[in-house]
């Protein structure tokens, strides 16, 4: 029985920042792998980004490396996405994930639970 349940979504301008959060029910955070994909609609789901069960390791997509950073407390069951310099193309609903396995890795065939959603828009 495990719940993600993702916050911080919002309506930014082009150039802003926002922060992401996943509070984690159980030991989730702690057990595996975590996650953050993104889909706008009629458009499929896409990795966005992704950190290792310890914290050592990361993952990114090219389109928001450099921008986007990922990081975890574990002591909190928690996962962050922070989000810098925001692009319009960054709208869409964010989705927090954690993995079968342990390492930062990307596909979406090896999620084991996903989150709610929340909704990121970058207006021009």
């Amino acid at each position: 029985q495990v719940q993600l349940v993702e916050s911080g979504g919002g309506l930014v301008q082009a150039g802003g920042s926002l922060k992401l959060s996943c509070a984690a029910s159980g030991r989730t955070v702690s057990s595996s792998a975590m996650g953050w994909y993104r889909q706008a609609p009629g458009r499929a789901r896409e990795f966005v980004s992704s950190i290792s069960k310890s914290g050592d390791r990361t993952n990114y997509a090219d389109s928001v490396k450099g921008r986007f950073t990922i990081s975890r407390d574990n002591a909190k069951n928690t996962v962050y996405l922070q989000m810098n310099s925001l692009k319009p193309e960054d709208t869409a609903v964010y989705y927090c994930a954690t993995f079968f396995v342990e390492a930062a890795i990307t596909t979406a065939a090896l999620v084991k639970y996903w989150g709610q959603g929340t909704q990121v828009t970058v207006s021009s």
